[in-house]
């Protein structure tokens, strides 16, 4: 997405804070709000309407609420959806990362930390607020319904040795670019490598790749 204008879908049910969202978005420069949601049936109709890059969307809304206009919208195949809300540790986080979310962020964020992390996700990174990237990893792991069987490891699934060391960044956080420069490799290549660790672990975001590698102790 560099140097392209991010193309965004608010979806919250206060119209304020819609309105407040895309004055701030607005003094980004590569961000333009497309268009906007009050509810989550809404904000799917208009994410296959309008096509955006991502979807800003609120956890809790009336009626269908974020988590399962995420759901929707990433079974879909759909734009990446960035979920806001002013909880830290509760069912709706891991709900909605469950569901396929790209990242999740507290309302309080700081704008740029916003602008950065809707850059992160337009470009295919996973972003989670700071204050709860641990706790969230480890009690989505640890909430987890165990499986019949051991998880296999991440050789069992057939992953070469370059996608297993890219899986394993995935499960310390760190983003396409980290990857590359912890790996000497360029962007494309971890990004390629990326969609595959995906494909071969049955994962569809990065978010559960990195659930994945934490279950399969590479982290």
């Amino acid at each position: 997405m560099s140097g392209a204008v991010i193309r965004v879908l608010i979806a919250d049910d206060h119209a304020s804070v819609r309105a407040g969202l895309r004055l701030l978005l607005g003094m980004a420069g590569d961000i333009e709000v497309v268009g906007e949601a009050a509810d989550g049936d809404v904000a799917v109709a208009q994410e296959r309407a309008l096509r955006p890059d991502v979807v800003l969307m609120d956890a809790r809304m009336p009626g269908v609420d974020g988590v399962e206009a995420t759901r929707r919208i990433v079974t879909a195949g759909g734009a990446d959806v960035l979920m806001l809300t002013t909880f830290d540790l509760d069912e709706i986080v891991f709900g909605g990362l469950k569901a396929g979310a790209a990242g999740f962020l507290l309302k309080t964020v700081e704008p740029q930390d916003l602008f950065d992390a809707i850059r992160r996700v337009a470009a295919g990174d996973g972003v989670v607020a700071p204050e709860v990237t641990r706790q969230v990893l480890r009690q989505f792991a640890a909430a987890a319904t165990p499986e019949p069987e051991p998880e296999p490891a991440a050789g069992d699934v057939g992953l070469t040795p370059r996608e297993t060391d890219v899986l394993r960044g995935l499960g310390r956080g760190r983003s396409n670019a980290q990857i590359a420069a912890d790996l000497t490799i360029s962007l494309a290549t971890v990004k390629t490598h990326v969609s595959s660790v995906l494909a071969k672990t049955g994962t569809s975001t990065r978010m559960q790749a990195a659930i994945h590698a934490r279950r399969v102790g590479l982290v």
